[in-house]
């Protein structure tokens, strides 16, 4: 499982309570399992190997597609995690396929209804109406999260800003906003600071938008280190999209990520498919 995501280059979550430090195998029953020293092996039984799309890295490597690892996770990581997991899968599915974002949530949501008897399965229906194509990295979507908690309407992720264009030609987007109030967050992790072109970059496009009337908030790891960093950064965001006009309840007290994507009796697959469009 951690093994693959390795493969894959999806970022691991932190919270994984899985031995990095070992190769993870998987097979379709306890019989087929491969024998070897326990302190470098970490065999696991995924009885839905047969339904696998696998993925050959080289004459040697196989791993499991990126549905079925993240559908094994979920036991293994918080409901938080297995959200964040979700985007960046999506992500690097999109870039590797190049296709869009939402066409491959739509197929993480048909895995889930197909699939049916794993542990995991409720938390993944839990994770997916919380995952939004789109999120450019964990950070991101760990700040969107964060906000949801707070009661903050959901923003468009990687929002394309009209008429306004780099000195190069190139469009501007905003990892996320509320374009009907001109309000953004855009995550700076630090190569936003070390890498001179991109400060450079977020110098231009942050100057222009708010010359355009935009208000822009940068987030960082300080942003989400504790509970009062996220209440704090979170208020000053949901402040200004109530001077702006945007109609919510603002909650002093973040809902538990369980609270946000509470098991549903009855999954309606198309609702969560039509999130999207």
């Amino acid at each position: 499982m951690t093994t693959a995501l390795i493969l894959h280059e999806v970022p691991l979550p932190e919270d994984c309570d899985l031995d990095g430090s070992r190769l993870h195998t998987v097979f379709k029953t306890k019989e087929k399992r491969l024998r070897a020293n326990s302190a470098t092996l970490c065999p696991h039984v995924w009885k839905f190997v047969p339904q696998a799309h696998i993925v050959k890295f080289n004459a040697r490597v196989y791993a499991l597609d990126m549905f079925h690892v993240w559908a094994q996770m979920a036991i293994h990581v918080s409901l938080r995690s297995l959200i964040v997991l979700g985007d960046s899968i999506i992500n690097v599915m999109s870039r590797r396929r190049q296709c869009d974002t939402r066409q491959v949530y739509c197929e993480l949501v048909r895995f889930v209804q197909s699939v049916t008897g794993f542990a995991g399965r409720p938390s993944c229906i839990r994770a997916l109406s919380l995952i939004m194509p789109g999120s450019s990295s964990p950070k991101e979507s760990e700040q969107r999260i964060a906000l949801l908690a707070h009661g903050i309407p959901r923003p468009k992720l990687n929002y394309v800003v009209r008429n306004i264009m780099f000195a190069s030609g190139a469009a501007m987007t905003l990892d996320l906003a509320w374009p009907e109030y001109k309000v953004a967050v855009e995550y700076d992790g630090d190569q936003h600071r070390t890498d001179k072109m991109q400060w450079r970059r977020d110098r231009e496009k942050r100057g222009k938008l708010v010359g355009r009337g935009w208000l822009i908030f940068t987030a960082t790891a300080s942003s989400l280190a504790d509970d009062d960093a996220r209440a704090e950064f979170a208020f000053h965001v949901g402040r200004a999209l109530t001077l702006r006009g945007a109609d919510f309840v603002f909650r002093l007290k973040a809902l538990p990520i369980e609270a946000l994507a509470p098991l549903p009796r009855n999954v309606d697959w198309t609702a969560l498919e039509s999130k999207v469009e």
